[in-house]
């Protein structure tokens, strides 16, 4: 299988880009580095510091390379950011991958796994099913469903799996890659910076209508998410398909669980204070995995919460001595 993965010096494609790479397929990146990390990128992948907008670049590719399907994952992902700066999610995360798209079309490449987030769904108290309401709340989670229709729109031409991505942690198992510490914001992270560099855990509120008063998430393990995006590969090359599938383990747990469980790993308990809520924050967010398991045959391999945290921490650990 030949693939381009776009993003693929972000955290989690290049942690795609490595699984594919092991499992002996051929794999060619594009990243313009405004987020990602050059120490992420596989030496045995082919890379081009190019943007998914740059038409006259894109084509130079298209016309020497052939690729069996593309990985987009190329986008801005802060929910906080795009609040303040509408306009710039926008633009980076739709109109560029507009560009790129037709460009894909244009040259004959019609198979694609798009990385999209549940944060299309908003506020749900129960676990989400792809066909339940849609009720994005930033500007971020509407850019990227924004994409998704656009992908819609052109299914007669094209083969597409959209892959709603929950909450994202772990990493690569042999920590050849990872999150960008100096560019990433999540609870995991902030965590981990919490454990290392002896600063202070902020809940952001503890005063929701769940279980404890904190929110609550459904995490996946970036290794987990590779291999789904491998099986939804091999469904779009033996038929034409267009699905959309979340990509969760059906569990969520509050900052508090999670809090605990790394207190638990640590041996130790974290200092914490309760924050203000962000704006516009959701307070529920769990899989429902059903069509994503029937449909590629996909049985999880780390649903484990410690084994996750703890992955998540030996990588924040290494890059912080780098």
């Amino acid at each position: 299988m030949k693939i381009l993965v776009t993003g693929g010096a972000g955290y989690i494609g290049s942690t795609i880009s490595n699984y594919f790479l092991d499992k002996g397929h051929e794999v060619e990146i594009i990243d313009n580095l405004s987020t990602g990390l050059v120490k992420n990128i596989p030496k045995k992948s082919v890379f081009y510091k190019i943007d998914i907008s740059n038409v006259k670049k894109l084509d130079e590719i298209f016309k020497k390379k052939k690729f069996d399907i593309v990985f987009h994952l190329a986008a801005l992902i802060s929910n906080e950011e795009s609040i303040k700066y509408p306009k710039k999610y926008y633009y980076n995360n739709y109109f560029k991958s507009k560009i790129f798209l037709k460009q894909c079309i244009k040259n004959n490449i019609n198979n694609f796994v798009y990385s999209s987030t549940a944060a299309v769904y908003g506020n749900k108290d129960k676990p989400i099913s792809e066909n339940d309401f849609l009720r994005p709340l930033s500007p971020y989670s509407k850019s990227k469903l924004r994409l998704e229709n656009l992908f819609k729109k052109e299914k007669k031409k094209i083969s597409c799996i959209i892959l709603r991505y929950f909450n994202v942690a772990g990493s690569d198992l042999k920590l050849r890659c990872g999150f960008n510490v100096k560019k990433s914001h999540n609870l995991i992270l902030n965590l981990c910076a919490a454990s290392i560099k002896k600063k202070k855990f902020v809940i952001n509120g503890d005063n929701y209508n769940t279980k404890d008063g904190t929110t609550i998430r459904d995490y996946i393990h970036v290794q987990d998410l590779a291999h789904i995006h491998l099986l939804a590969a091999n469904l779009i090359l033996k038929k034409k398909v267009f699905k959309i599938l979340n990509c969760g383990y059906g569990q969520g747990f509050s900052i508090k669980e999670i809090l605990t469980t790394f207190n638990s790993i640590l041996k130790k308990d974290i200092e914490y204070r309760v924050g203000k809520e962000r704006p516009r924050d959701i307070k529920i967010s769990i899989s429902n995995p059903n069509k994503l398991i029937k449909t590629i045959k996909w049985k999880p391999k780390y649903n484990n919460l410690s084994d996750l945290l703890n992955s998540s921490l030996k990588w924040y650990k290494k890059i912080s001595t780098l």
